[in-house]
């Protein structure tokens, strides 16, 4: 009779060894090795996401490069067209939404380091302690007129070439300096008119991983609170603290594509659109803290062995969705009505829970719900005021004038704030 073959890896068969011990030792390398294949396929995955990220990038610095050197060496008689390139690719590569200030720079210090270097040569000759004292003297002037790092580099770069190359190279500055603003502005043609990129798209896919995250990361909370497991809470607030780069790139994607707009004559029809995201770029980057605060105080709501009425987590779960909304209809080019309305069924999820009992910690979670919910819904477009105002009546309170008394039986409010400690 044939017996079926165990495919399970060699070190997982072996666990049971004789007289009943079991090979811990393997158990933990198979769960090991795992773990590393499942981190090299996000690895992956994310070196996927830069490449597609900087793709739009990559073939305009390759499109303005090749058109500054043929412009320069067949239209300009630049028998050796270098700078020409060089400026195009660094002002593509400066970060987006200053592209045209990096054009303006790249001119200033190519202009310092041309009357540094030229004056430094006439009265000292060429050398080597006169190339140090020509980049030294070309880098103070430009710190003490208080220039920006690019113009310090790009003038110390010149006057470099400047007395590196005067003696074998006639009349060099005013070609540096025609290949300079060639350069930047070939670049800025690429970038508004020639192959301009679309700077929704751009946008969404910069605000994908970090609306990914948040939302992940509170399904995660809201998981762990149902099953009071610690451990996986913690990971989850472990996980959004690393969330630095993707902000980043949400704002450097959002100052690009509203400088791609400002230049461009076939986005300027996204002018408005883009005004709605960049306005929710502060919003979720506090609701990305706010977040982080909810998620903390979860760990220690469990550690204390608090309350968790089932309302709580379902309204980190509709929070959760409501973040996933939010990416779709942003994405979508849509008004986000239904992210809206999740973020207040998350509020009156909250008030349901706190209406059943909370501790403090509970209280305080309670509170970041409402707060969270409050950055979504301002994120979404609504004013801050009357967001709150969303927020109040979904969490069932009702207004009232500053001092008058409760009602009696009334429910105390809950904090709005979290309390210190």
């Amino acid at each position: 009779m044939a017996v079926a073959r165990d495919k399970r890896p060699p070190m997982v068969r072996r666990t049971a060894l004789r007289d009943g011990l079991v090979d811990i030792d393997g158990a933990r390398i198979a769960e090991a090795t795992e773990q590393l294949r499942h981190r090299s396929r996000a690895t992956l995955h994310d070196r996927l996401h830069r490449v597609r990220m900087a793709g739009g990038l990559a073939v305009q610095a390759g499109l303005a490069a090749g058109l500054a050197y043929l412009i320069s060496h067949k239209l300009l008689g630049n028998p050796q067209p270098v700078f020409a390139p060089i400026s195009a690719v660094g002002t593509l590569a400066a970060s987006v939404g200053q592209r045209f200030r990096r054009t303006v720079e790249l001119i200033v210090g190519v202009g310092v380091g041309v009357a540094v270097g030229d004056l430094l040569i006439y009265l000292l000759g060429t050398g080597a302690w006169q190339l140090g004292l020509v980049v030294t003297v070309a880098i103070l002037l430009t710190i003490f007129a208080g220039a920006s790092v690019a113009i310090v580099i790009q003038a110390a770069a010149t006057a470099v070439l400047i007395v590196t190359l005067s003696p074998s190279t006639q009349n060099l500055e005013i070609p540096r300096f025609v290949d300079a603003f060639l350069g930047g502005g070939i670049a800025l043609l690429v970038t508004a008119v020639l192959l301009p990129l679309n700077p929704l798209r751009v946008i969404n896919r910069a605000a994908r991983p970090a609306l990914d995250l948040l939302a992940a990361q509170l399904d995660a909370t809201a998981d762990g609170l149902r099953n009071r497991d610690r451990a996986a809470i913690q990971g989850a607030l472990e996980r959004l603290r690393n969330n630095k780069e993707e902000l980043a790139t949400l704002g450097e994607a959002i100052e690009g594509a509203k400088e791609t707009a400002t230049l461009s004559p076939a986005r300027w029809h996204r002018r408005d659109e883009l005004t709605h995201y960049a306005e929710a770029a502060d919003p979720i980057d506090r609701a990305m803290r706010n977040s982080g605060t909810l998620i903390r105080r979860s760990v220690t709501l469990v550690e204390d062995e608090e309350p968790v009425p089932d309302p709580m987590p379902d309204a980190i779960g509709h929070l959760a969705e409501s973040v996933r909304l939010l990416k779709h209809e942003f994405a979508a080019g849509e008004e986000p009505e239904k992210a809206r309305e999740r973020s207040l069924r998350a509020v009156s999820e909250a008030g349901r829970a706190y209406g059943a009992g909370v501790g403090f910690s509970g209280s305080v979670v309670i509170a970041q719900i409402r707060t969270t919910a409050s950055d979504l819904l301002v994120a979404s477009g609504i004013e801050q005021e009357e967001a709150n105002r969303w927020i109040r009546t979904a969490f069932g309170e009702q207004e009232r004038p500053v001092g008058e008394p409760a009602e009696p039986g009334e429910t105390p409010k809950p904090p709005t704030a979290p309390p210190v400690g």
